[in-house]
């Protein structure tokens, strides 16, 4: 008997889930990132790459549609995934997973959403999507690196995003395959979207994809058939991107899990960042006025090096999107203004002249003992070399937020309500909460979609 392809077990595995399968510990931790990416959404909502999305995504109307976050216009699905997962994304404050290739999954959630609402589906059902695109999503990160190669890992999102909007539209399993087969075959992205001096495509590359994911799935669903075999195939995924994803369709037997190795970020930075952001609080306490600092080295773990530590430009960032990609900027920022918010990334802050000269002190150095502990723990150390000759080091391992130091709930839901409260009010930010604790019982999204409401 010849062995099924990935695409086939993939599409088997989506048809056959069901919320009664997920563990109590899942769906929690599923709706916890629904709270928390809405959170990211609304907060980000007036920024400039967001807006633009939002102002494309509106030109278009649909009958069977899904709103765009913060208004009541309803676009194509796969518009409206597009639109809100830049929201979602941009701040660089959504969830993160770090394995052979880093992903953040909560991105995954603008495509479920959207799919969602276009169909009717219940709480429970998008519940049970979110919780098999992170499924998916991780355990393709698990299989092989393709940053490696040049290709960005968003890639892998458009083969999770069609599998979630497929299972939401109720695809049989072939239509389900077909889903896959075209997402794969248009689905990848180049890396050049993190190099260099970083453009607003980096916030929004993964809503590219969720976008993709849908309109493969809304494809499938009216018989568009897609090429097949799509990873194993002559002129397919492996071979085009030179990678072997391996045995990875064995894992997609029991239910879905690895959202539960997942973290979410407690401060907007780039995730390999936030062990030494948490390390230059703590040593800034000790320090008290900066200008004492005559120098910074933060010795750092492979990744965090390769993606946020060795440019040029991370030590003049010239764009938001370098800024929060830039190790060196992020640590000085915390150490110079003893917090990390939005505010740190306004370009009045990250432009600022003394903030450079500063910066000219800081160095970024490999630690193989740190990069021995990758993916599993996320470390960095942070040096201060004071001008009375002292140096302070703090070393952080585990981030408050990751997965083996989680937040608690009250956290996420504070984290939420300084994101949202200035937009909608505490009354109706608490309304979101409560909606989203409660989704397994709910019998559409629209009530949570329309309680987002921004802009009449």
């Amino acid at each position: 008997m010849a062995t099924k392809t990935l695409a086939h077990q993939l599409a088997e595995y989506a048809c056959s889930l069901n919320l009664e399968d997920l563990s109590k510990d899942v769906v929690h931790e599923v709706k916890r990132r629904v709270i928390d990416s809405l959170g990211c959404a609304l907060g980000a909502w007036k920024e400039e790459p967001c807006a633009i999305a939002r102002k494309v995504a509106s030109n278009f109307s649909a009958k069977h549609g899904s709103i765009i976050i913060g208004t009541n216009h309803k676009a194509p699905p796969d518009w409206a995934a597009f639109a809100n997962g830049c929201a979602i994304r941009y701040f660089d404050y959504n969830d993160t997973y770090l394995s052979k290739e880093p992903a953040h999954p909560s991105d995954n959630i603008s495509a479920a959403l959207a799919a969602a609402e276009s169909v009717g589906a219940g709480g429970g059902e998008l519940i049970t999507a979110i919780a098999l695109a992170y499924e998916v999503q991780c355990r393709l990160c698990d299989a092989a690196s393709i940053r490696a190669r040049g290709w960005d890992h968003v890639t892998y999102g458009a083969f999770s995003t069609a599998l979630a909007s497929a299972h939401l539209m109720k695809l049989d399993p072939v239509k389900t395959r077909h889903a896959v087969n075209i997402a794969g075959v248009a689905g990848a992205a180049m890396r050049q979207a993190r190099a260099g001096e970083l453009s607003h495509w980096k916030g929004v590359a993964f809503a590219n994809a969720a976008r993709h994911g849908v309109f493969s799935a809304l494809l499938a669903r009216a018989g568009m058939t897609g090429p097949a075999p799509i990873f194993e195939g002559q002129m397919g995924f492996e071979k085009q991107l030179g990678v072997s994803l391996g045995n990875v369709g064995e894992k997609f037997r029991g239910a879905p899990s690895m959202i539960l190795q997942t973290s979410i970020k407690y401060w907007p930075a780039e995730y390999h960042s936030q062990s030494a952001i948490e390390a230059a609080l703590a040593l800034r306490k000790e320090v008290g006025d900066p200008a004492k600092i005559k120098q910074v080295i933060i010795e750092s773990h492979d990744a965090a090096v390769d993606i946020i530590g060795s440019e040029p430009e991370k030590w003049k960032p010239k764009t938001r999107e370098t800024a929060d990609h830039s190790l060196p900027y992020i640590t000085a920022i915390a150490l110079i203004d003893g917090e990390v918010t939005d505010k740190q990334f306004e370009p009045q802050r990250f432009k600022d002249s003394e903030v450079w000269k500063f910066l000219e002190n800081v160095k970024v150095e490999r630690n193989a003992e740190l990069s021995a502990l990758y993916p599993g723990g996320v470390a960095n150390m942070v040096h201060i070399d004071l001008a009375d000759g002292r140096r302070l080091t703090k070393r952080v391992d585990y981030p408050i937020g990751h997965a083996k130091n989680p937040l608690k709930d009250s956290q996420v839901e504070e984290k939420f309500n300084v994101l949202v409260e200035p937009m909608l009010g505490s009354e109706r930010a608490r309304r979101i909460v409560d909606i989203v604790w409660k989704l397994d019982d709910a019998k559409n999204v629209d009530e949570l979609i329309h309680g987002c409401l921004i802009e009449k």
